[in-house]
């Protein structure tokens, strides 16, 4: 997985221009889903761009660097995207049913991170979970998970 993640960097590093109409890769499309959720309330909050440099090193294993150009690279993709179908698609493609319930309390750990619930959040990650086909139960309790660390 690293590697594919190195290579991905190498190629859109080397000539950004010839890959703007391909499809974002797996990494992007998670980060770009958190990076909805996180401006989901209009505001972005430093804890909240801490917390998402956080998961993102620890989601996917990258050193600090490559996650501050994923990082740009995902909230750019979001600002420029009219929907969620390219992320959501390749998610659902990739990630099994517990990679996805992951991704979803990562959401809720970002949307918390402020120490704020916001509604607009919580609708966003809703949403996200049901195009995620993330079960209802599983929404709740890792809404619960991600409260209770806050703690």
């Amino acid at each position: 997985m690293l590697t594919a993640i190195q290579r991905f960097f190498q190629r859109t590093l080397a000539d950004p221009a010839s890959h703007d109409d391909e499809l974002p890769t797996l990494e992007l499309a998670a980060a770009a889903l958190l990076c909805e959720v996180m401006r989901a309330d209009y505001r972005v909050d430093p804890a909240q761009l801490e917390a998402l440099r956080e998961l993102l090193m620890t989601h996917l294993h990258l050193e600090a660097e490559a996650v501050e150009s994923l990082m740009a690279m995902a909230r750019e993709e979001v600002e420029s995207s009219v929907d969620h179908y390219q992320f959501v698609s390749l998610i659902k493609q990739d990630y099994d049913y517990g990679r996805r319930v992951e991704l979803v309390r990562m959401m809720w750990v970002l949307a918390l991170a402020d120490g704020e619930h916001h509604h607009l959040e919580e609708h966003r990650i809703r949403q996200l979970a049901d195009l995620l086909h993330v079960g209802h139960s599983d929404f709740i309790l890792t809404k619960l998970e991600a409260q209770s660390a806050r703690v």
